[in-house]
């Protein structure tokens, strides 16, 4: 499994509870695509949204943001970690 930071903008104005439940909504479903997501992290003024995930793709991940509800814009994997 490789872990994966995913990016979603247009996410202005996010508060922690928008946060929270967004990521519950994926914490939900990732069973389904073998992922787990660990952490997210937002900033509401430039409304850029991070998630850390570990997944056994890309596509994974982005088939579970998508059902959730909010597709990410970006998907990097980030292999290496100190």
């Amino acid at each position: 499994m490789t872990k994966f930071m995913d990016v979603h903008h247009g996410m202005e104005g996010i508060t922690a509870d928008q946060l929270h439940q967004a990521h519950q909504a994926d914490l939900a479903i990732e069973s389904d695509e073998n992922v787990h997501f660990e952490s997210a992290w937002a900033d509401p003024e430039s409304g850029t949204v991070y998630c850390l995930s570990e997944a056994p793709s890309a596509d994974a991940v982005q088939r579970v943001h998508e059902r959730a509800g909010h597709k990410a814009d970006e998907i990097h994997a980030v292999p290496l970690s100190v």
